[in-house]
């Protein structure tokens, strides 16, 4: 019998030349992400010289007001005006109206590739939830007219633990209002490579186009219409006026954009979290009035679930809809989308389907979020609220998540221009939005076809290209991946 003799000095040289290559990649790996997190620090640094702090005035002057039936300005006549009255429809209250114009809004119309902060004034009823003004962010691509729109994540509050931030409540993003310069700071600039040109392994053409980026501060998921007071439940000489008017503010940036934008070629509107509820809910609006072309949705882990079958979010649905007065706005809407179901806010995705055919439409999340899950259904369950055990608690909330995901996918099967892309689990932010920091790990290795977002993503903008969904079923493969040093400090910033 023949043996296979060994050199041993060979075998352990070819071992340290393993080991060696193993930690040079590791070191590689690492310095990539900390490349990228310089890069991204690059975009705020060069804005500094451009974004200089604007002017208010309170001179009060009539600001241009926009007839929200027809998208085009009020001519003056009387008659028109009428007619607008006499629809008494709730969308009176919606009515766009674009800043005053002796108002400097800080907008430089032929400043291209930097952050340009725009302010807008409170006679367009735009406002922060505490009650300051709101403002927005917009980078102007280079000879183009596309638009991505970019609603911002960020929780969301019902009561007054919630939104005064109280300690073990989870509650929404800004209570304070949005700070000069927000688009500079670091969660900000970190946020999706939607947002960021100089991403360092992410390139998705939606990324030249013109850029739009909505901060969040309202608790309402960017869709609410009413001015709340919430009363302390231990102490009833404390309380706070909270203006719930997320949707007021999505109108009033449309306003000022359908006034100083060309109509875009294509438009694509998105957001995560709150951000990514926001965008189905504020479709309708922003499709409309700014009318472009081509127009696509990516909504990322903000799903509206279906609720016709006592689904386990009509509780919070219930709920959100009595204190951010989003019945008025439904019944705003509801003339206009047939398949809108007052009683299932859910329906809003084939309603928007059916109303506009010929937009490609997509909502992603993970099948493990854990955040959104949460704001869902742990304060609505008294099962969940009271259980101690953590993991347990946390398994009755995935439940429930998997039972509406399951439900979900089944409604967006019979959606033709409506698809979906959800991966198992990545090990950032509780498993919670697809693409913020990047879209790398947000994949779905079963699927040969679309294995990374960013396929899907290229496939939801190619029009040629029919519309592909994609589910992860295996609840290993993604547990199987090295340890991610940057998530693990990320995690950390946003615990």
């Amino acid at each position: 019998m023949r043996y296979k003799t060994f050199n041993t000095a060979k075998t352990r040289h070819l071992k340290s030349s393993r080991l060696s290559l193993k930690k040079t990649s590791s070191v590689i790996y690492c310095l990539r992400h900390w490349l990228g997190f310089c890069l991204l620090l690059l975009p705020g640094l060069l804005n500094a010289q451009y974004l200089n702090a604007t002017k208010s005035t309170t001179t009060a002057t009539d600001s241009v007001r926009i007839n929200p039936f027809t998208g085009n300005a009020f001519t003056g006549n009387p008659s028109e005006e009428n007619v607008f009255a006499i629809h008494n429809n709730p969308l009176s209250r919606f009515e766009m109206r674009d800043n005053p114009d002796d108002f400097d809004d800080g907008y430089k119309p032929y400043l291209y590739g930097f952050w340009q902060e725009i302010q807008l004034h409170p006679s367009t009823g735009a406002v922060c939830g505490n009650g300051s003004p709101y403002k927005f962010y917009l980078r102007q691509g280079f000879n183009t007219s596309n638009l991505s729109i970019n609603l911002e994540s960020g929780g969301a509050c019902w009561d007054y633990d919630s939104c005064t931030g109280k300690a073990g409540i989870r509650g929404a993003a800004n209570p304070n209002g949005i700070p000069h310069d927000y688009i500079r700071q670091l969660k900000t600039a970190w946020m999706t490579p939607f947002l960021n040109k100089f991403h360092w392994q992410e390139r998705i053409e939606a990324q030249r186009w013109n850029t739009v980026f909505l901060p969040y501060c309202t608790g309402d998921v960017h869709a609410g219409d009413k001015i709340a007071t919430y009363v302390d439940p231990t102490n009833a000489d404390n309380t706070i006026v909270w203006h719930h008017k997320g949707m007021r503010n999505i109108i009033a940036v449309t306003a000022w954009l359908k006034k100083h934008l060309t109509q875009p070629e294509r438009m694509l509107t998105t957001g995560c979290s709150a951000g990514g509820t926001g965008s189905i809910v504020n479709y309708y609006w922003l499709r409309k009035y700014l009318n472009p072309q081509k127009s696509y949705l990516l909504s990322d882990s903000g799903p509206v679930f279906d609720t016709s079958n006592q689904g386990p979010s009509l509780p919070l649905h219930s709920k959100i809809k009595e204190v951010w007065g989003i019945e008025s706005i439904i019944e705003a809407m509801e003339p206009y989308l047939p398949l809108l179901d007052p009683d299932n806010l859910g329906s809003i995705k084939s309603a928007l389907a059916q109303y506009f055919p010929e937009d490609r439409f997509a909502i992603t999340q993970f099948y493990q979020d854990l955040n959104y899950s949460s704001y869902s259904y742990e304060r609505f369950y008294e099962n969940i609220r009271t259980e101690s055990d953590v993991k347990s608690r946390q398994q009755k909330i995935l439940d429930l998540w998997h039972q509406d995901t399951e439900q979900l996918i089944q409604k967006l099967d019979q959606i033709p221009n409506f698809a979906y892309y959800i991966p198992y689990y990545r090990n950032l932010n509780e498993s919670h939005c697809t693409t913020i920091v990047e879209f790398e790990n947000s994949d779905i290795q079963e699927r040969v076809d679309l294995p990374k977002l960013r396929n899907f993503i290229d496939n939801l903008l190619d029009d040629e290209a029919l519309l592909t969904s994609a589910i992860e079923r295996d609840d290993k493969i993604d547990a199987m991946k090295p340890h991610n040093a940057l998530y693990a400090l990320l995690n950390r910033f946003l615990e």
